[in-house]
């Protein structure tokens, strides 16, 4: 007869080979008695921190051309400054992650999803009440350091509220309203000038600080800090009236209490850490070497250059991509798998973004001019090739939605151990941020120094490599417990 201690060690480790028919009927029972409603609640809840993020990335693509042609000389910004403008909330991003990471070990998940409206209503007011370029910057550099923690600790706390069968999907939700977020301002912005846009854009924010009060902390998180009785009743408010909770709870509890809390500079010699670590930088790397932020924060213009004379419904058209996409993702999340997902989204884009370089460089040739930079509006298309761009561009935003767009900020909640899951996370959101800022910094210089079908190039062979990847290095972790996907790296270091 096994002992309390050993069944929880045989749930945690996921690995059922001595009784698997016994384990399975006990975790489906358990989750027969589950009730997502309040589950539910707490993820809308949160998710207005990503819809903020998604406000504050598209921003910058209806608000730049009125700002590039203001009348008032203080605001009126260059093509220099303008390329910060798009940027420099990258910049703030990168010290949000770090930020993010130290907080969510310090005062919690709840506390630092509250605090982190905080910077994107200051942020946003700057922006409302910018007399000069400075300000402008400002806000943006506010507005970023808030999408940096957001990222962070969103998915952290989606992750360790969830339950395996929903978690796929409910993480999902954290880049869909990432998107919603884009498309929403887009759409906002064929209406408004970019003070009344940026006004619009503090709502979400001051939503997310007063709905966040009346949502728990994660269990996890209670039960790290020895809250055991607090981490029963955020259980109990998450699975409802009729889960055993305190089964679940023993289950989180043996893996807080084997491996200890903190982490240690040694750590990183532990392959259960270092393993998950190396893939969620990677991760990180590829999803920005698509080349989805520089594409997305120079939408209107890269359409313009494309020769669209309605580049702002492009855009919003665009975002509409994204948003279905994303919501298709999220419905399929827990049954495709996460790895099958961004293979799949991988090969799209390769297709994509080499025949959108393709396109550019054909009509290179047909105006004899070779590629002109992104401020030079060439002729009229050729009609035959007007839908071979519009095309790419929806084959490569779909793609994105579908895997590379949400997965990779999914995976990294999940495959980090309790102990270092908000230093690691801060070094993903470091990573992903610094490359954004690398790639929307230097975009138009490629799109010049390359040319634009170079540059597209260049991307397609980045999302070659994001597939060979995804293949040789990613675990699938559908179905299984925050607790069984550590396990699986421990056992794969020779436990």
């Amino acid at each position: 007869m096994e002992t309390p201690s050993e069944r929880r060690r045989l749930l945690e480790d996921g690995g059922g080979e001595e009784d698997p028919a016994g384990l399975i009927s006990e975790q489906d029972a358990y989750l027969s008695k589950v009730r997502n409603r309040n589950l539910y609640l707490a993820t809308f809840a949160s998710v207005l921190g990503p819809m903020s993020f998604g406000f504050v990335l598209g921003y910058s693509s209806p608000a730049l051309p009125e700002l590039m042609q203001i009348s008032d000389p203080r605001l009126r910004l260059d093509a220099v400054q303008a390329s910060w403008f798009g940027s420099i909330v990258t910049v703030g991003a990168a010290v949000g992650g770090l930020l993010g990471g130290w907080m969510v070990e310090k005062i919690g998940r709840k506390l630092s999803l509250m605090f982190c409206s905080l910077p994107f209503v200051f942020g946003f007011t700057i922006i409302i009440a910018a007399q000069n370029v400075w300000m402008l910057y400002v806000g943006r550099v506010l507005t970023g350091l808030a999408s940096g923690v957001t990222s962070l600790v969103v998915p952290l706390y989606i992750s360790e509220m969830a339950h395996e069968r929903v978690r796929g999907t409910l993480g999902s939700c954290v880049q869909l309203m990432v998107v919603l977020g884009i498309m929403g301002v887009y759409l906002a912005g064929l209406f408004l000038d970019w003070r009344w846009l940026a006004i619009c854009c503090s709502v979400p924010p001051t939503l997310l600080m007063v709905c966040m009060c009346f949502m728990p902390e994660t269990p996890r998180f209670l039960l790290s800090q020895g809250k055991r009785r607090e981490a029963e009743e955020a259980l109990r408010f998450l699975r409802g009236p009729d889960a055993p909770v305190e089964w679940e709870c023993a289950r989180i509890e043996s893996g807080c209490d084997e491996r200890g809390s903190g982490f240690q500079m040694s750590d990183l010699k532990d392959p259960g850490v270092y393993k998950p670590l190396v893939i969620g930088i990677m991760l990180m790397i590829f999803q920005q070497f698509t080349g989805i932020n520089a594409i997305m924060f120079y939408a209107e213009t890269i359409f313009e250059q494309a020769h669209f004379k309605e580049s702002d419904l492009a855009s919003v058209i665009v975002g509409l991509i994204q948003v279905v996409v994303t919501a298709v993702a999220a419905l399929i999340m827990d049954k495709a798998g996460r790895k099958v997902l961004l293979i799949i989204s991988g090969t799209a884009m390769v297709v994509s973004t080499t025949s959108f370089g393709v396109y550019f460089y054909l009509m290179s040739r047909i105006h004899d001019g070779g590629t002109p930079p992104l401020s030079l509006l060439g002729a009229e298309p050729h009609s035959d090739l007007t839908w071979l761009a519009l095309a790419s561009m929806a084959v490569f935003i779909a793609g994105f939605a579908l895997g590379w767009g949400p997965i990779p900020w999914l995976i990294m909640s999940e495959i980090f151990p309790v102990k270092v899951r908000g230093v690691a996370s801060s070094i993903c959101v470091l990573t992903n941020w610094s490359m954004a800022f690398l790639i929307t910094k230097t975009f138009q210089d490629m799109m010049i120094l390359l040319t634009s079908a170079g540059t597209f190039w260049l991307f397609a062979s980045m999302c070659i490599l994001n597939v060979i990847f995804t293949m040789a290095f990613i675990p699938e972790t559908k179905g299984k417990t925050l607790e069984q996907i550590e396990a699986t790296f421990r056992g794969a270091s020779g436990r």
